[in-house]
């Protein structure tokens, strides 16, 4: 019976001491640390979030362009290419006839005039921040970044 408390006691310390696997990565002013997804000095995050799919930050560059730092959660796929803010204030990237368009609300890929997915933020930071979900608001959280998203070492 006291063996039995033991291992009880011991295995709830080592539950309580590990970190979650499935736990949002940390964020700072730049984006997401250690992803793809986050601003390289001297360019400035304008916007940075998460759907349960993607990570996505824009950024400014010091002579006022925009460029979208995209990454895949599942697989680690990155994406960086200009962007351009459009006149409601969203932004919008191409690649190969491919069309990311960011707002607070969510992320839209299309093709021509298809829409191909819409991906719904879970976690946004910038300046529309107010109109989107502050907080996750899938019950699932945010995976940690990928190891092919883990930013080159200096």
């Amino acid at each position: 019976m006291r063996t039995a408390l033991a291992i009880a006691a011991a295995t709830a310390m080592l539950a309580v001491s590990v970190p979650s696997v499935g736990a949002a990565p940390g964020t700072d002013d730049a984006g997401y640390l250690d992803s793809t997804a986050r601003c390289e000095k001297p360019a400035t995050a304008v916007l940075f979030g998460a759907t349960v799919d993607s990570r996505i930050a824009i950024c400014k560059a010091s002579d006022g362009t925009f460029s979208y730092r995209g990454v895949r959660i599942r697989d680690g796929a990155k994406l960086i290419v200009p962007a351009e803010e459009s006149t409601d204030g969203a932004f919008v990237a191409e690649n190969n006839g491919i069309e990311y368009m960011v707002t607070a609300k969510s992320l839209v890929v299309s093709e021509g005039n298809e829409v191909l997915r819409e991906e719904p933020m879970v976690d946004f930071h910038g300046a529309k921040a107010a109109t989107a979900p502050s907080t996750p608001t899938s019950p699932t959280p945010l995976p940690p970044p990928l190891p092919a998203e883990r930013a080159a070492e200096s």
